[in-house]
């Protein structure tokens, strides 16, 4: 959830500690000041009055400075902060419960423990698995650590590790391959972890601006900007989702050569073993230069391999990068792109529809999904609910075992020739066409109606939906549908619904009202809005050729006072007379509508069809 949506969520008491933190760093006179002081400019208490959008801007520009912040905090060794940036940065832990989240701290805590005595006896043990490199990697690692954290006490200091000893060590373990999870349990093996009370870590983190709690809904929050910052405190280059579905594509062996570096068991399944490898929080950019290649591998076939990887793999065209190094950049910036990215490959209702026919045909994908994100709640095969926490459609798709994909495509008739996820999302993007085939069941606001024909929408959004889909026919019509014009002549009071512009320059208006009485009657109403649009219109030296309105149905006594009425040039039409004029276009020789045709008062969609088929 962005940070704007997170804020507005909540009461300004649940804000306050992200907003001192903020203050904070704006006193101490950021490098960006100037276009944080322009913002703040207009809130009469400066960021405390601030609304949602302008403290997220804030936010943007202050980001490096935040971070520095946080890379102090991460310096206190008994902070836990590692740990706990694992948990709230996963996929689908951005919104918990209290409970959920003591519950999954208490778990890593447990786990950490137990980790940590498996790897010393990993070390320790001359018939281990563990390669003689390794234990020397992990030897050296944790020595260095050791005199790091020792050395204050020798001299009578508390103990600690500086920000110049942590750089050093964090070079080394990058040096020496390490992964996060390595490098953590190295560091509670010599500085034994304690279960902390949850209040205090939630305080904790609130208090450093990480998270928002609720004490009203018991929840807490992540905003999507900070888990990307957390990630690069992390060193963490991508989230989990791409990671895994790069490594998804790639072949057993090679998941079994990263498997053998990072100390995993290769006995596992496939899809466990991949589960294991991001677990281990391994550097993305480490994991593509060195970890998927063979030993002696020369630069030229590391490049190759990765081209194959991402163009057949992964289906990304022109990957940006002469060099090894550019290349991975550059995928990593199209994943950053596609997280910040709101827009989903399919609409809503398809993503809707997609969720409910995998449910059908694969029953134990609702208790994969919760168990994968962590998810709290008992069905989460729901699409606002899902993309709340960034999870989109291809996050899903990844998820599924190959047979089961096919499967599916089977079962629901889906195009099988080709890459069976790109496939599954083209056929749900038709899906979007849903509400254009039950376009007159929206102009009705007939929920039930459109329940039962596959789509989930809410009552309030209707009038809007029916706008836009008015909107979208006529464009498909060929007509220009001209916002500019639209936005340049809105006022408080009137709020045009559609503008057509014509070649000849001028114009056509369209006002959509859904209804669900059986025939639209308000003829007073929608004349005195009607002329004041024309008013408005006509100020700009516009010509109006034509004003239309549609409405699911019209009473006589509507249709009769339009016939009267001299001013508008009003002309009606019903909304199942305007699909079945729009399909007829479709199957017609006419690239453009001849708006002429719309010439009745009540328009006779028979005589046009008959005239667009001619």
């Amino acid at each position: 959830m962005k940070l704007d949506s997170v804020l507005d969520r909540l009461g300004s008491i649940e804000k306050n500690s992200f907003i001192k933190v903020i203050d904070n760093i704006i006193s101490h006179d950021p490098k960006n000041s100037k276009q944080v002081e322009k913002i703040l400019s207009s809130a009469d208490k400066g960021l405390k009055s601030a609304d949602s959008e302008n403290v997220k801007k804030v936010f943007e520009l202050i980001q490096d400075e935040f971070y520095k912040c946080l890379k102090c905090e991460f310096q206190e060794t008994s902070s836990q902060l590692d740990i706990l940036i694992d948990i709230i940065t996963r996929d689908g832990n951005c919104i918990m419960k209290l409970d959920w989240f003591s519950r999954l701290y208490e778990s890593e805590v447990k786990k950490i423990k137990s980790r940590v005595k498996e790897m010393e006896r990993s070390i320790s043990d001359p018939k281990s698995e563990l390669s003689i490199e390794r234990k020397r990697d992990y030897h050296i690692y944790k020595s260095c650590l050791e005199t790091a954290y020792i050395n204050d006490i020798e001299n009578n200091r508390e103990a600690k590790i500086t920000s110049d000893e942590l750089s050093i060590v964090l070079t080394l373990s990058n040096v020496l391959d390490l992964s996060q999870e390595e490098v953590k349990l190295i560091n509670y093996s010599i500085l034994p972890i304690k279960k902390l009370e949850i209040l205090d870590v939630v305080n904790n983190l609130k208090n450093i601006g990480v998270i928002f709690f609720s004490k009203k809904e018991n929840t807490i929050y992540v905003a999507d900007e900070m888990v990307r910052l957390l990630r690069r405190l992390r060193g963490k280059d991508v989230a989990d989702k791409y990671l895994r579905r790069t490594l998804r594509i790639m072949r057993e062996p090679v998941i079994n050569q990263i498997c053998r570096t990072h100390n995993i068991s290769i006995k596992e399944s496939f899809n466990n073993k991949i589960e294991l490898i991001i677990k281990e929080g391994i550097s993305f950019k480490s994991l593509l230069a060195e970890d998927i290649h063979k030993k002696n591998t020369t630069l030229t076939e590391k490049k190759k391999y990765l081209n194959e990887v991402v163009e057949k793999g992964l289906e990304i065209e022109n990957l940006r990068g002469s060099i090894l190094e550019d290349k991975i950049d550059s995928l990593i910036e199209h994943f950053d792109h596609i997280e910040r990215d709101e827009k989903i490959p399919i609409a809503l209702d398809g993503y809707e529809k997609l969720l409910a026919e995998l449910n059908n045909s694969l029953p134990k994908l609702n208790k994969q999904i919760r168990d994968q994100f962590e998810l709290q709640e008992e069905f989460v095969l729901k699409g606002d609910f899902l993309l709340d926490f960034n999870i989109k459609p291809r996050d899903i798709l990844d998820l599924i075992e190959k047979d089961d994909l096919k499967y599916f495509i089977a079962e629901n008739g889906i195009k099988q020739r080709g890459n069976n996820i790109l496939n599954i999302l083209e056929h749900y993007k038709d899906a979007d066409n849903l509400f254009l085939e039950n376009y007159e069941r929206v102009a009705y606001r007939d929920l039930n109606g459109l329940k039962e024909n596959g789509i989930t929408t809410k009552e309030s959004e209707l009038g809007l939906k029916f706008e836009e889909l008015t909107g979208r026919i006529f464009q498909e019509l060929g007509f220009t549908v001209d916002d500019g014009l639209k936005n340049g002549l809105k006022s408080n009071k009137d709020i045009m619904d559609i503008i057509l512009h014509l070649d000849n320059g001028d114009v056509i208006i369209v006002e959509c009202k859904t209804s669900k009485e059986k025939g639209y009657n308000k003829f007073s109403t929608v004349s005195r809005q009607l002329k004041a649009y024309k008013n408005q219109v006509e100020k700009k030296e516009k010509r109006i050729a034509k004003i239309l309105l549609v409405s699911p149905e019209f009473t006589d006594d509507f249709i009769t006072d339009c016939e009267m009425n001299v001013e508008l040039n009003l002309s009606l039409i019903t909304a199942s007379s305007l699909l079945k004029i729009y399909k007829s276009f479709k199957e017609s020789a006419y690239h453009e509508f001849p708006h002429v045709l719309f010439r009745d008062v009540l328009i006779n969609e028979d005589r046009i069809v008959k005239a667009l088929s001619k």
